[in-house]
């Protein structure tokens, strides 16, 4: 079995490659190596990769046409499509530009899909979709029209362009919504990875607002068992929320971090941030029964993998 899993070199993607590649697939992985965070970091997250026989670099942008078509035409079995501009902030600074990537991207490997008649599709999706959603847990049965960031609507934008690939080419694709993703290898930009550094170089950390607000953080090992279920499992379309179902306060986050590390956080809390929902938690019920989602990595267990990593690794 051959998968096209985009955003290769990323955080999730090069979990998942290395997955594949354990479980004895042939995988080729596209990435661009943009500049929204050290590119050296990504080429880093896929040396092992990079070793395998069985893995093949494609350098190249989801919005080049061509490129994906060559790609997804050199035959596979299933796409995994993780490239996307990602992060809330950046998304209002930059719209057109988050328009652009996530949804003419994610369209130019829908139609390389459509081309070539591949079986099984798989979407990177959000959490960021369902907004200050007020009913908790979420649920994939909920309304999502109600965005609050241009990256939010993106990712409600690729549902429902994949969902039109489905009705009129009877493509089969799953639509996964993360939530809230850490673990070795974490973008630095993110609150763990950003957080643990600065209490480590004993630098203030910025709490944006009171520090109530609430993320449901899921361990990366959990969502890669997840995605890979979702490989297993599609047929038709779907969408499930791969979450752990534990949301925890920013506050308490941090305090786990510092029993984590053994070190003191300096809190420095400065107003909330535009686009920033106020919580997520995930309802899980459809990922558990469908694809036999067990998510069972704890906010302890999950930091402590992550602190070694960071101070061995990073």
């Amino acid at each position: 079995m051959k998968a096209l899993i985009t955003g290769a070199a990323g955080f999730i993607g090069s979990h998942l490659c290395e997955r594949l590649l354990a479980d004895s697939w042939a995988v080729a992985g596209v990435d661009n190596f943009d500049d929204f965070y050290d590119p050296q970091i990504k080429r880093r997250n896929i040396s092992d990769c990079l070793k395998n026989n069985n893995f093949r670099l494609i350098e190249a942008d989801i919005r080049d046409r061509d490129a994906m078509d060559r790609a997804v035409g050199d035959g596979v079995d299933v796409i995994v499509h993780l490239a996307a501009r990602a992060g809330v902030r950046p998304s209002i600074a930059q719209p057109v530009l988050y328009a652009d990537v996530n949804i003419n991207g994610t369209l130019n490997l829908l139609e390389a899909a459509k081309k070539y008649e591949i079986k099984k599709f798989i979407f990177a999706s959000s959490s960021s979709v369902y907004g200050n959603n007020e009913k908790v847990p979420f649920s994939e049965e909920d309304n999502v029209d109600f965005p609050i960031s241009p990256y939010a609507a993106t990712k409600k934008a690729g549902e429902l362009i994949c969902h039109t690939y489905h009705h009129l080419f009877g493509m089969s694709i799953t639509c996964l919504r993360f939530f809230t993703v850490y673990g070795p290898r974490q973008r630095p930009d993110l609150a763990i990875h950003k957080f643990a550094k600065l209490i480590e170089e004993n630098k203030p950390i910025p709490v944006y607002g009171d520090g109530s607000m609430m993320r449901d953080f899921t361990y990366i090992d959990d969502i890669i068992d997840g995605t890979v279920g979702a490989i297993e499992n599609c047929n038709g379309y779907n969408i499930y929320n791969l979450g752990e179902s534990q949301p925890i306060s920013v506050n308490d986050l941090i305090t786990e971090i510092e029993k984590v590390l053994g070190k003191k956080a300096v809190r420095q809390y400065e107003p909330p941030q535009p686009g920033d929902v106020e919580r997520t938690y995930a309802d899980v019920a459809k990922a558990t029964g469908e694809l036999a989602y067990k998510p069972s990595t704890s906010i302890q267990a999950g930091l402590t993998q992550f602190a070694v990593w960071l101070r061995n690794d990073a």
